[in-house]
């Protein structure tokens, strides 16, 4: 689950910082794209200790 919320805020932040800096749709798609890999990849690891600390 906090994978899943990680990779659509991660979208919707990368796709509001292109637009803001007057990017095109090209450039929007890209900077949404990394950014909700990069926050699924953060969500994927507090996954992982959240799971672990519970044992």
């Amino acid at each position: 689950m906090i994978v899943i919320i990680g990779a659509i805020l991660g979208a919707v932040i990368g796709g509001v910082i292109a637009k803001r800096r007057k990017g095109r749709l090209a450039d929007i798609l890209q900077y949404a794209f990394v950014y909700a890999l990069i926050f699924t990849l953060i969500g994927l690891f507090a996954t992982l200790i959240i799971h672990r600390a519970s044992v």
